[in-house]
């Protein structure tokens, strides 16, 4: 099965203008990937990554904000077939990764940074995948770190209060 939704795209007359959603809101972000390493390369796509394929679709394009990628490569080959990259810096989230397909459409992805903790890295992931979520990923990226901030300092108070007992 496909983790991500597919955006469904009308068919109807071209028009100018903007016209109103008939239906539900779509959620901004359509799951998540926590690579290993801000690597563009074979770290963050594997040798035969499980969403290179999606429902028929073959992943062509990848764009990304390169605020923290070190090296962006224009590149990569992926499962025997090419996946060009492009970065942006204003008109990209620092925090997403948006992956195209010619025949399946695109799919917004949170990027959860590589150094998070399994325990950590499980809420944002969650949220990210929420199909009526309306958070961006940067506005995930920072709750989660509010999150872990309370957390931490809640570890540290009981920790204060059982060491004085």
């Amino acid at each position: 099965m496909c983790p991500f939704r597919r955006h469904e795209r009308g068919r109807g007359p071209r028009r100018t203008g903007v016209r109103a959603p008939t239906g539900p809101v779509p959620a901004l972000l359509d799951g998540a990937r926590w690579p290993r390493s801000r690597d563009l390369g074979p770290n963050f796509f594997p040798s035969r990554p499980y969403w290179i394929r999606c429902g028929g679709g073959r992943i062509t394009r990848v764009t990304v904000n390169s605020t923290h990628w070190p090296v962006v490569p224009f590149r990569v080959s992926v499962a025997g077939h090419v996946v060009k990259v492009g970065w942006f810096l204003a008109e990209r989230d620092p925090h997403e990764l948006l992956l195209l397909s010619y025949r399946m459409g695109h799919w917004n992805l949170l990027v959860v940074p590589p150094q998070t903790t399994p325990v950590s890295a499980a809420w944002p992931m969650a949220a990210a995948s929420d199909p009526l979520g309306t958070s961006t990923a940067s506005r995930l990226t920072e709750e989660a770190a509010r999150l872990r901030t309370v957390s931490e300092t809640d570890r540290a108070g009981v920790s204060d209060r059982t060491s004085a007992a």
